[in-house]
């Protein structure tokens, strides 16, 4: 674990911090999909994120999962349902539940925005040298690792 009192740590988790920082806000502005000519939320964007890695799931558990309050998840799977994103279910063991989960749609729109900023990425990687590539390729099971943590 790191040492975030010594100097040596605390820059190197400083300058992490603002490398993601800076690169997700990059990835973000890479022009995000739109239904009807409305563009989705990031918030939207993760609940369909969330929807396509884990599979179906009630609005409870995805608001744990997208660490937002039960009403505030029953509003963005609400969003998402009008957009024709989402549909619900009925529940296979509790009828007093829904089932939230995408659309053909939403399958189409992620794909594509999945397309487009993984575009943008290998431009950018592209820039890199072998070494540097190298470095990044290993890297990114931590990375991942740590985005679940």
């Amino acid at each position: 674990m790191p040492d975030l009192t010594s100097g040596a740590d605390a820059a190197a988790v400083n300058s992490l911090r603002s490398a993601i920082m800076r690169l997700s806000r990059r990835m973000r502005h890479q022009r995000a999909p739109s239904v009807s000519g409305e563009s989705l939320s990031p918030t939207e964007m993760s609940v369909l994120g969330t929807l396509a890695r884990c599979g179906p799931a009630t609005p409870s558990e995805l608001a744990r999962k997208e660490h937002v309050q039960p009403p505030s998840m029953t509003r963005i799977v609400a969003m998402l349902q009008d957009k024709g994103l989402v549909q619900l279910q009925p529940h296979p063991d509790d009828r007093r539940q829904k089932v939230v989960e995408q659309t053909e749609q939403a399958v189409a729109m992620l794909e594509e925005a999945r397309r487009k900023r993984n575009a943008y990425l290998a431009e950018l990687t592209g820039q890199l040298t072998e070494a540097e590539w190298a470095t990044l390729r290993a890297a990114a099971p931590v990375l991942e690792k740590l985005a679940h943590l």
